[in-house]
């Protein structure tokens, strides 16, 4: 049985498409890791991606900012990166502890 998780915080369209973004550039960069990657072509392939996603974040900011939304909740929107599983996806991008820590 699968454990149930959190609700996600109200969010904005625009708060959620801010956290969409930002995590899918989050797994991207943990597939281009070179202290996890296994090879060149899902590394590049990743990194090909990652050019369309950083626009599409920036889009997602400047929509914020146009619309007026000049603050960023942090409390909200990190515990909406924790539901959605952020911590695990962040941690790959990180680079591992050496074997045996």
């Amino acid at each position: 049985m699968v454990p149930e998780l959190p609700p996600l915080p109200a969010l904005t369209r625009s708060e959620g498409e801010l956290v969409d973004r930002y995590l899918e550039i989050v797994d991207l960069l943990g597939r281009i890791n070179p202290s996890r990657s296994r090879d060149t072509y899902g590394a590049l392939r990743a990194a090909q991606a990652l050019v369309g996603r950083a626009t599409a974040l920036r889009e997602a900011l400047a929509v914020m900012h146009d619309r007026g939304e000049t603050e960023v909740h942090t409390g909200t929107l990190g515990r909406a990166l924790r539901v959605l599983d952020g911590e695990r996806r962040t941690s790959l991008v990180a680079v591992p502890p050496p074997p045996g820590h």
